[in-house]
């Protein structure tokens, strides 16, 4: 990572701005060759310049910034040119750079650069990405207390401890004529559980994290001509599901998100179950059923216009979160009246907050519950938490049966390469390539 990079910064597409950003030794040089006049402006200080091409033709005017390093976010000189937003020109300004000696930056290489030179750790790294494609304020809020450090200075104290306890360890193998007393050990075992607990309460964000990052997978489950499309669109705010009298108008799910105070819910419309000899509708209620068996919340929905009769088929997984809605309200037939449920109507709208706050009190997703929660572990951070853990159990019971103090300190290091792996203290190649790989190309 010795070069000048370079990408476009802003959104794919034509816009009113674009943003072009170079990274590296040679940024300074490479846009005083495509400015006219070679003269770059004061670092943190815009200047209106014009780029041209290599015969001198203008190809743009705009404003250039330039950050020298390590006070840039990628701790390295750092050049910003915000021109017009058209897709030719901003392409065109993109090639010349390249042609003046810059390399097409890869995803994420900025961020990875940053976290290179020691501008952030691995987790504040991810958490980038993780502010950009939030959804929802509570996701924001996390992306933000995890890009400020939180996460990464918990596991740093976790792994300091756990560094300590280890060195104590160590000592003890180097000069073993030297006990480790009673009150000593049990200590060392009572630092090791601390840690362990504190593992164990970040690893409990784990399903919030998850549901941060991707929502709650909330499935819209019921026979045809109920009202699932309906509620979907209903929910929405606009008209998303084609709605439609005759049945099996939904073949295939549909997936929409929407927030719900302050948590995303990923609503997914599904074809209606009912027995069929259609080929492609039989294939489209073999589909709910999938989605039914992944979902965090099934949302079962039922028409009151109807005869109550029981429903084997609209049976859901056991141990599966559900709600029955009762749809329809306003034309309801008297045989339901025994029958519990969340009454709605999505003609009207009737009894739509009643239904939000039965699935925020379901789920217990408000932003109050998860007020002390804000920052919530990746899939990548739970795997390594547990590994840490199981090192971890394994080392407390190493440490009372009185084993081999050189397990013990092996099951310790294995807990703390695990820890040190989420801040990126443990570097590994296939680690970065899958965190940066995923980034948006310009970050």
């Amino acid at each position: 990572m010795s070069g000048t990079i370079v990408a476009i910064a802003s959104p794919p597409g034509m816009g009113a701005v674009s943003v072009i950003r170079l990274s590296g030794p040679g940024a300074f040089e490479i846009a005083g060759a495509v400015i006219k006049g070679g003269s770059l402006p004061e670092p943190r200080r815009a200047g209106l310049r014009l780029i041209q091409d290599h015969e001198g033709r203008v190809i743009d005017e705009g404003l250039v910034l330039t950050f020298a390093g390590p006070a840039s976010y990628t701790g390295e000189d750092v050049v910003e040119f915000t021109g017009h937003g058209g897709i030719v020109v901003t392409r065109r300004v993109l090639e010349r750079f390249v042609e003046a000696g810059a390399a097409p930056a890869g995803p994420g290489e900025f961020t990875q650069r940053a976290f290179m030179n020691g501008r952030m750790d691995l987790t504040q790294a991810e958490a980038v990405m993780d502010l950009i494609s939030a959804q929802t304020s509570l996701a924001l809020r996390s992306a933000n207390e995890q890009l400020e450090g939180r996460l990464g200075r918990t596991c740093e104290e976790i792994r300091s401890s756990l560094l300590g306890a280890t060195a104590h360890l160590e000592a003890y193998i180097d000069f073993p004529e030297e006990d480790i007393d009673p009150e000593v050990g049990e200590a060392l075992c009572k630092t090791l559980e601390e840690q362990s607990a504190a593992i164990d309460g970040l690893l409990a964000t784990a399903d919030q994290g998850r549901i941060l990052r991707e929502g709650v997978r909330t499935v819209i489950f019921g026979k045809p001509n109920v009202g699932k499309s309906s509620l979907l669109n209903r929910l929405l705010g606009y008209q998303r599901a084609i709605v439609s009298s005759q049945e099996g108008t939904t073949r295939d799910t549909i997936e929409e998100v929407v927030n719900l105070r302050g948590i995303p819910l990923r609503l997914i419309d599904t074809a209606g179950v009912r027995e069929s000899s259609d080929e492609i509708e039989q294939e489209g209620i073999a589909m709910t059923h999938g989605q039914v068996a992944r979902a965090d919340l099934v949302l079962v929905i039922r028409d009151l216009s109807e005869p109550f009769s029981e429903s084997v088929e609209m049976k859901v997984p056991e141990g599966a979160r559900s709600l029955q809605i009762l749809n329809k309200s306003d034309r309801e037939d008297p045989s339901w009246a025994q029958v519990e449920g969340l009454r709605i109507s999505c003609e009207s709208g009737v009894g739509f907050e009643d239904l939000e706050r039965a699935i925020a009190e379901l789920l217990s997703l408000d932003e109050a519950h998860w007020g002390d929660h804000s920052v919530a572990v990746n899939a990548r951070h739970q795997s390594c938490l547990t590994r840490a853990r199981a090192s971890l159990s394994k080392a407390i019971a190493s440490l009372r049966a009185g084993d081999e103090p050189e397990f013990t300190a092996l099951d310790l290091r294995e807990s703390l390469t695990a820890v040190g792996e989420i801040a990126g203290v443990v570097d590994t190649e296939e680690i970065l390539g899958e965190i940066f790989g995923n980034f948006c190309i310009g970050k």
